[in-house]
């Protein structure tokens, strides 16, 4: 049996970088139970399934 994810516990993942609400890929991998190298071959392999600006990739001083 699959485990149900809150709304108030995906609240309590969500940060701020540069103004915009986000999940970063470490967090939706827990929430799928995945590895995070899953979702980021998922959002490279398969662009047309991930609106613009569904991605933000972080510099090294974030």
């Amino acid at each position: 049996m699959t485990d149900l994810i809150k709304i108030e516990n995906l609240k309590e993942l969500i940060i701020e970088i540069r103004t915009q609400s986000v999940l970063l890929d470490s967090s939706v991998a827990d929430i799928y139970g995945v590895e995070v190298k899953r979702i980021n071959e998922a959002v490279k392999n398969n662009p047309e399934k991930f609106p613009e600006g569904y991605v933000l990739e972080l510099d090294k001083n974030e």
